[in-house]
């Protein structure tokens, strides 16, 4: 889409690499040599990995869910943000229907990988929850929805009985819109409570099915294209940047918002394993792109 710009993350995106304990999504082994007949790609198959290997897919909230106005949700920043920029977006649409997984899923997950239980293989999904569907506001203050908790109750049940095991990507990018126009969001130290208070809530109320937890997506992306480029949500930049934003500052903003990011995924992990792990038996990280 646009060139990163590296340099303004770079020191950021080191910390994310030293900090994070990266969830597994393989057993197998990395450096473990192919038969000769599979080192063509074109022989390359299922048998070609070793078993307890892990298939599946993933998407994110935003992109997929839909339902926008449905089920009590609140907005995110990138619902404010695509109606009030539709120039930034390529074809200028918006999430507000997506792929309509909110009402769609059963037909999604029946129509995905079907697994085959004498592979041994294991199969999975990975989405993402939105914190305003839990949140509508972003904090406790303004109550848990019942509504969004009933929504990946359902989701999380269906992939389960169709073999699948739910990933959870717990912020893919859509920080609560309330929470930005309260106090800036990632912007300020009071976002790792929030933060915190909300995966809370997932711990409590989905992890007794899932055991693969990925408190943030891909985080230097959030904070470069939403902060030094703008081009992303919340569109915070430099008037010189290529987002031309009216708020920001790309010299500085990136790096208090990686910040924030590495207190917030500390809190959850301290707090998944203190409080969660030993009875949920589940494993906690975060995913990084580190092209």
């Amino acid at each position: 889409m646009m060139e990163f710009r590296e340099s303004i993350v770079l020191v950021t995106l080191l910390l994310f690499t030293v900090v994070a304990a990266v969830t597994a999504t393989a057993t197998g082994s990395a450096t473990a040599s192919l038969p000769a007949h599979h080192e063509d790609e074109s022989h390359l198959h299922r048998r070609s990995f070793p078993k307890g290997f892990i298939f599946g897919a993933a998407s994110s909230a935003y992109q997929y869910e839909g339902g926008a106005k449905e089920g009590s949700k609140g907005p995110s920043i990138w619902d404010n943000f695509t109606h009030a920029h539709p120039e930034k977006i390529a074809d200028g649409s918006n999430g507000d229907v997506a792929v309509d997984q909110y009402h769609r899923y059963k037909i999604y997950v029946a129509g995905g990988c079907t697994p085959n239980e004498g592979d041994g293989h294991r199969y999975a999904y990975r989405f993402s929850i939105s914190w305003p569907r839990i949140l509508p506001n972003g904090s406790l203050n303004g109550g848990i929805n019942k509504e969004g908790i009933d929504y990946y109750n359902n989701l999380i049940n269906e992939l389960l009985s169709q073999g699948l095991q739910p990933f959870v990507t717990l912020f893919h990018w859509d920080t609560p819109q309330g929470l930005d126009k309260q106090y800036g969001s990632f912007l300020s130290p009071r976002i790792v409570k929030d933060y915190q208070d909300y995966v809370e809530v997932c711990f409590r109320e989905f992890g007794d099915r899932v055991k693969h937890w990925i408190t943030f997506n891909e985080p230097h992306v959030f904070t470069d294209y939403g902060y030094a480029s703008g081009i992303f949500a919340p569109g915070r930049c430099s008037s010189w940047e290529i987002g031309r934003c009216k708020n920001g500052d790309s010299d500085k903003e990136p790096y208090i918002v990686g910040h924030h990011i590495l207190l917030a995924h500390a809190a959850a992990v301290d707090l998944y394993r203190n409080k969660f792990q030993k009875t949920q038996n589940g494993k906690i990280g975060m995913t990084l792109d580190c092209n």
